[in-house]
């Protein structure tokens, strides 16, 4: 198949803006397959920092850090990521060259316990705001479960009001798949 799927394809944006020694976010760690990634690009001269707010998703993704010896450049945040200003350290603000969002809820856990526009919106400023010139956000964007409309409504009309002389924002998306397929917001900041 020519075209990505849509993770493979987050993925590569990914690795295409972040490198090693570099500062990473994953705003919504989840099971850690995200954090492990980024923890592997910045290398043990970068660092990546994690958040989600459930404590099941700190401990899965630690368990997975763990066990490919990641620990060193990775702090997990048990706190929404719409604390990222606080938690990111000041004198990284401007240096992030890279943050992942999977939206939605996390996989195998209770499905009622989901991200929501304010937050996530909150967070997608917030990260901008440290970003560094061509510095992306990816959001990964799950729709299909009770409030995903709500909140792809919600993020769709902002990222389409950012400034275009502040950041390029793409989305990515296949538009003939049926059940609510997944698809990708990415803003790139500008130079």
């Amino acid at each position: 198949m020519i075209l990505e799927r849509i993770l493979p394809y987050a993925r590569k944006l990914l690795q295409l803006a972040v490198k090693e020694g570099d500062i990473a976010i994953d705003a919504t760690i989840g099971n850690g397959h995200d954090t492990t990634f980024l923890a592997k690009l910045v290398g043990e001269t970068g660092h990546v920092y994690g958040f989600d707010i459930q404590e099941l998703a700190i401990l899965n993704t630690t368990e997975r850090i763990q066990k490919d010896n990641l620990s060193n450049q990775v702090t997990l945040i048990q706190k929404s990521h719409s604390h990222v200003l606080n938690e990111v350290p000041d004198h990284l603000h401007g240096k992030v060259k890279g943050a992942i969002f999977n939206l939605g809820y996390l996989p195998g856990s209770d499905k009622t316990i989901v991200t929501v526009p304010s937050s996530t919106i909150s967070a997608i400023e917030q990260i901008l705001e440290i970003l560094a010139p061509e510095g992306i956000i990816v959001v990964v964007i799950y729709h299909g479960h009770e409030g995903g409309e709500i909140e792809k409504d919600a993020l769709m009309e902002y990222v389409q009001n950012i400034p275009q002389d502040q950041a390029h924002v793409l989305t990515y998306r296949f538009l003939n798949q049926a059940n609510n397929p997944p698809f990708i917001v990415a803003i790139e900041k500008r130079g």
